[in-house]
């Protein structure tokens, strides 16, 4: 979820005795000199992503299906290791602890997850694989074009979030609102339950292109970067997260991609 969370967080220290029961292991299909890194994954056959729905349009349910742009870029993954990608939907907090990760409850977590310090204490992130930034949504027409336009007013923010921490920040004389997920907190702006809202732009435009009565009235330049996350030491997987994504933009796929799930190609 957006930019999610930059609150302190407590390293997880479950055994990791618990990944090697049950594990099993899979070949890249890597150039390098050794012909390829080993990949072990949880469970045979398959790729498992923690993640926190809904999400759109990184990842969201279309049906009986999640779907979304993260669940594509991982698919990329599942099909060059010769497996498929099971979603675990699962509360935000035991994705960027690490805890989900140590416990073998999967193999990498796609969640529109911000690369923070904090978080990198806790579990190993990709490379950066999608730019992102907070946003201001309020409805079409409304005065509120930045957050000083909002002093004495109520701005929802998403639980735990780096929205959050930056509407905390920067929002003086505002009464900030939490909703414990994204949905909750569109619906607000959307009922007039809170004036506004500050979450990750690309979640926001995707709300706003839906429901043209409400509008992006701000950005905020945070230089935030989403990465994918791996069990703190598992480099195999991480290096071989790195090299799709690599090759899927050296392609065109990625491009592809983002332009499946939003209005303009990548900037390059």
């Amino acid at each position: 979820m957006s930019a999610r969370t930059a609150l302190p967080l407590v390293t997880a220290v479950t055994a990791l005795a618990i990944l090697t029961t049950g594990c099993t292991s899979t070949k890249t299909a890597g150039s390098g000199a050794s012909g390829g890194s080993e990949v072990t994954l949880v469970a045979e056959g398959k790729l498992k992503t923690c993640t926190h729905l809904p999400y759109e349009p990184f990842q969201f349910r279309k049906g009986s299906e999640v779907v979304g742009f993260d669940v594509d870029i991982v698919d990329l993954v599942a099909k060059d290791l010769k497996v498929t990608q099971e979603i675990v939907d699962t509360p935000f907090e035991g994705i960027q602890t690490g805890e989900d990760l140590n416990a073998g409850k999967c193999d990498l977590a796609a969640a529109g997850m911000t690369i923070t310090p904090v978080r990198e204490q806790n579990l190993d992130f990709s490379g950066p694989y999608f730019d992102a930034t907070q946003a201001l949504i309020a409805k079409k027409g409304s005065p509120y074009t930045s957050l000083a336009s909002l002093k004495g007013k109520k701005l929802g923010v998403q639980q735990g979030t780096t929205g959050e921490t930056y509407a905390k920040k920067n929002g003086a004389g505002t009464e900030t609102v939490q909703f414990e997920d994204v949905a909750l907190l569109l619906a607000a702006v959307k009922t007039g339950q809170v004036d506004a809202a500050v979450n990750d732009n690309g979640v926001l435009f995707e709300y706003v292109r839906k429901n043209p009565d409400l509008a992006v009235t701000a950005e905020f330049d945070t230089g935030e970067k989403y990465g994918i996350g791996v069990r703190t030491g598992n480099t195999a997987l991480r290096k071989e997260i790195d090299k799709v994504v690599k090759a899927a933009r050296a392609d065109g796929r990625y491009d592809a991609l983002y332009k499946k799930w939003f209005p303009a190609a990548p900037k390059k």
